[in-house]
């Protein structure tokens, strides 16, 4: 299923481990978890909020760290802890009222192809696993956590801006 042009797109949805960050994570002694995530992804984002693209994260890990990071950028969907990150995408799809040839998803592991499979647009991270990469639309040519999430922004923001010249 392919997007008609960027332009068309209303929601992009990102994978969090391996996409937001470099799939890393810390975990104290007492069983508090951080991760570490680029800044200026964080300005691409709200750049595509500003756009009026709604953007969303679907992981199947559950996160105060990323809660909060979204909470930041004010990310109002986020999806945490989901065993089945196709069906949470349906129901976010739904929720909104657009089909899923309208959205972007950007994946990096091989949980991630159900979803990548629904989408209009898919988007492998440059250190994806090669069947994400074999799969995807386009691969960014920065791996997750290195800057990925701002390029896919830059990307889908460029479309928008060639499309209304």
């Amino acid at each position: 299923m392919a997007v008609n042009n960027l332009a068309d797109v209303s929601l992009v949805a990102f994978d969090v481990d391996g996409v937001f960050t470099d799939g890393r994570f810390t975990l104290s002694d007492d069983g508090i978890e951080s991760k570490s995530f680029q800044t200026q992804d964080g300005f691409g984002i709200r750049q595509l909020l500003r756009s009026g693209i709604n953007v969303a994260v679907i992981s199947g890990r559950e996160s105060a760290a990323v809660r909060k990071r979204m909470a930041e950028l004010e990310v109002q969907h986020v999806i945490l802890g989901c065993d089945d990150k196709a069906a949470a995408f349906d129901t976010l799809t739904e929720q909104l009222g657009i089909t899923p040839a309208e959205a972007v998803f950007v994946g990096d592991d091989i949980p991630d192809l159900p979803l990548l499979s629904k989408v209009g647009y898919s988007i492998a991270v440059a250190n994806a696993v090669s069947a994400v990469r074999e799969y995807c639309d386009y691969t960014t040519t920065a791996t997750g956590g290195n800057g990925a999430v701002r390029e896919v922004c830059e990307h889908i923001l460029a479309a928008l801006s060639e499309e209304s010249d």
